[in-house]
């Protein structure tokens, strides 16, 4: 088959990811062209992309867009691991790097989210689809959009006359993050659907937002207008169909629960989960001297990049300092944790509980002088700053706020425990690569979490019917974890070397994908 996969991220190019996206998008294309399948995948150019070594400008299109004719450049950009079955396409516009170059997405204020990328993904689907009636891209049997980013295409493939003869070709939505839908006006506002498409006659049933109706809402036209839905892991395509009760700590269909309901009920939604690459190199996990070592070298370069120095970074140098000069014969039991710092990830963590301490104080009371806890993030500033407040009275916490490729590989390599305590998690992938790096996970037991991870099997599950209780039973799972790995040595072992053993192969999936969403 020839795929065309349309999203906003894409990490086969080097800084082509922000989250699951980038991974999803750089990983299932080979897999596909390993069993044959020819896969296109487009994304913006965001002022970056075009400009990379190997890229070559493959011809352009003309849409109209916002009462404007708009001038679009395609690109063939080479992958980091290239693919004889996989092309790389990027679109460029100066639109495309309205937020800086090289930058994916905007932060709009509050009183108009998306606003900015909602217009920069508008045009950029209007793009796609006038390059795929121009034949860039051969005849087309799936067309394979991403998020609400890409949902645009299955809106103009719908309405716009001019497309109508694309109609014919399958059409699959994939969910990464329901929870963001990329909400925007109908009409009075410059972003807004009115605004980018003035002609466009649509019906106002299948992609206004349920809770506003004067709004159109892009994820639900992605989930409504295409043949196929698509989630993450199976277990997230189930806790869809029900609504969200923020009460109970209970992340469901965010408002769009009837429509993936009847989705389901029509045998167009999915559940495939994820996958993971498994190099064939062998894990050596490093001493907690040297975890130390390299959190400083890097914190350090964070700190030499600006002119002042961030609480954040001052703390945890702070509390390195106190720990590299350990005993170095003393064993230390190391918890380790890396991801976006959100709501999402830090909600049960921020947790009060009944002393009026939050339930990762708790933990590090739990660890106490025999452990430490490394967390890796950035995101959310309240988020950031909660975390750093807790550093400055937890020494056994060491909050490291930014991201390095490196030190997280050290992390998943060389933890006792990974936590992962998501409120949802619609696949994740963190836990998937301390796993097969032998390092058991403490998992919130929610979507791909609870496909991936099995209590007491090859890693720990915690569950509750709240947010007081999920806290609660973090914690409770958390000290049988620390006691089983100080006092049953061999059953512990037993557990990582499990974890080490799974798989979730990317090859596995890609036969999902054709069965269940391309030809199903």
């Amino acid at each position: 088959m020839n795929i065309l996969m349309v999203a906003s991220e894409n990490d086969a190019l080097p800084g082509g990811k922000v989250g699951g996206i980038g991974d999803v998008i750089r990983d299932i294309p080979p897999a596909l062209g390993d069993q044959g399948h020819q896969v296109q995948v487009i994304t913006p150019g965001y002022g970056l992309f075009s400009q990379l070594p190997g890229a070559t400008l493959q011809g352009s299109v003309q849409v109209p867009f916002a009462s404007k004719t708009e001038t679009i450049n395609l690109f063939r950009v080479p992958a980091k691991n290239t693919h004889e079955n996989v092309r790389i396409w990027v679109i460029e516009h100066p639109l495309f790097s309205v937020g800086g170059i090289g930058s994916i997405y905007c932060n709009d204020p509050s009183n108009r989210p998306y606003a900015t990328d909602a217009t920069k993904f508008a045009l950029f689907c209007s793009a796609v689809c006038q390059a795929i009636a121009n034949d860039h891209f051969g005849t087309l049997d799936v067309l394979h959009l991403h998020d609400w980013h890409a949902a645009i295409v299955a809106l103009l493939l719908a309405y716009e006359p001019q497309y109508h003869t694309l109609q014919n070709i399958r059409s699959v939505f994939t969910v990464h993050n329901l929870a963001l839908q990329g909400i925007r006006p109908l009409e009075g506002d410059e972003s807004s659907l009115q605004s980018w498409f003035p002609q466009l006659r649509y019906d106002h049933e299948p992609i206004h937002d349920p809770r506003v109706v004067h709004c159109v809402n892009l994820m639900r036209t992605g989930i409504n207008l295409c043949d196929k839905v698509h989630t993450v892991s199976p277990t997230y395509a189930q806790e869809i169909l029900l609504p969200s009760n923020m009460d109970q700590g209970y992340f469901g269909g965010e408002g769009l629960e009837k429509d993936l309901k009847l989705a389901a009920d029509n045998g167009r939604l999915h559940g495939i989960l994820n996958g993971c690459e498994y190099p064939s190199r062998r894990y050596t996990q490093v001493p907690l001297a040297e975890l130390l070592v390299q959190s400083e070298k890097e914190l350090l370069h964070w700190i030499a990049a600006t002119v002042t120095v961030r609480s954040a970074h001052l703390i945890a140098l702070h509390n390195l300092n106190r720990w590299l000069g350990s005993p170095s014969d003393k064993a230390f039991f190391v918890l380790t944790s890396v991801g976006r710092v959100t709501d999402q990830k830090v909600r049960i963590l921020k947790q009060e509980m009944t002393n009026g301490q939050s339930a990762l104080e708790h933990l590090l009371d739990i660890l106490g002088d025999d452990g430490i806890f490394l967390m890796l993030g950035s995101g959310d500033s309240e988020l950031e700053t909660f975390l750093t407040k807790v550093a400055a009275g937890k020494p056994n916490f060491i909050f490291l706020n930014g991201y390095s490729a490196s030190l997280a590989d050290l992390f998943y390599e060389s933890g006792d425990l990974f936590l992962m305590p998501s409120s949802f998690e619609p696949c994740g992938i963190s836990q998937m690569l301390a796993m097969r790096a032998g390092q058991p996970c403490l998992v919130h037991g929610v979507g791909g979490l609870c496909d991936t991870v099995k209590d007491n099997e090859n890693g720990f599950v915690f569950t509750g019917n709240s947010l007081s209780d999920q806290a609660g039973s973090m914690l409770e799972c958390f000290k049988t974890s620390v006691e089983l790995h100080d006092t049953r040595i061999e059953q512990w072992q037993q557990i990582s070397t499990q974890a080490a053993k799974e798989r979730f192969s990317w090859s596995d999936v890609a036969k999902k994908y054709v069965s269940s969403l391309y030809t199903g």
